[in-house]
């Protein structure tokens, strides 16, 4: 009687379920519970209709669902396994992840103009604006060709020769001119007298006679004419601090070790 008892289907079943329950309970063991929220369905679907241009059908939608499923459990067995572990690409996505997390806590609390103020003063040589100048000049090969052709008085454009350098320059930044001309040729601009001939000055290609039509001295600019970029540097500068931060305290809980 306890034979044919035993072999009932039932009876098995429900042994097994026991064996299960108490192994579960014994080695600590649970199933894991993967969620599909009705965001993540909604997400899925404004994917689908983004690429194919219509909503997608009862099978597509379960069929979509199915394989976030299945990309869940992949992502979670290949973790157990300690296959990430060894991956670089894998590294870095994790490690965007993480951070982006902690930069976003910084970009959801927007600066004062009052913190903006206290940065812009704090660190003017990030912000200041550059000497602009608008000038003609005229080449010459050698400094004593220059100077005889200023010496000469009038337009010394005809006594210069031809080089590969425009003649005439709107009014530009120092940095501008100096990549055109050489290092420091922007400098020598800022002790010339306005709207006369002078020089020579040198350059990465020999000397010039130049005439500053123009000079806009180098300042510092009020914050509403640069809030934006100061804005900008602002966050960049906390993002780093947040940072730094986050793998400080992090790193409390390692030991590294470097052979």
């Amino acid at each position: 009687m306890l034979k044919r008892w035993l072999r009932e289907p039932l009876v098995q079943f429900l042994a097994l379920g026991a064996l299960l329950f108490l192994a579960f309970h014994w080695w600590g063991a649970s199933p894991q519970r993967i969620v599909v929220t009705p965001g993540q369905v909604k997400s899925l679907a404004a994917s689908f209709q983004r690429v194919w241009q219509r909503p997608p059908t009862e099978a597509e939608l379960k069929h979509l669902v199915d394989e976030q499923v299945r990309a869940e459990v992949a992502a979670r067995e290949a973790a157990a396994l300690g296959l990430d572990r060894d991956d670089i690409v894998i590294q870095r996505r994790l490690r965007q992840k993480l951070e982006f997390l902690a930069e976003e806590a910084v970009d959801t609390a927007p600066p004062t103009d009052a913190e903006l103020q206290a940065y812009l003063e704090a660190h003017p040589e990030q912000f200041r604006a550059e000497p602009e100048f608008a000038f003609r000049q005229v080449y010459f090969k050698s400094a004593d060709a220059a100077r005889e052709a200023l010496a000469a008085g009038g337009d010394p454009g005809a006594r210069g020769e031809r080089i590969l350098l425009p003649e005439d320059v709107a009014l530009a930044p120092s940095s501008l001119i100096d990549r055109q001309f050489g290092r420091d040729f922007a400098g020598q601009l800022e002790t010339l007298p306005l709207d006369r001939w002078a020089g020579p000055v040198r350059s990465g290609f020999g000397a010039h006679l130049v005439y500053v039509r123009a000079r806009k001295d180098g300042r510092l600019p009020a914050l509403g004419e640069i809030r934006p970029m100061v804005e900008r540097e602002l966050l960049a500068q906390r993002r780093k601090q947040a940072l730094d931060a986050l793998y400080e305290r992090l790193l409390e809980k390692y030991e590294v070790v470097i052979p």
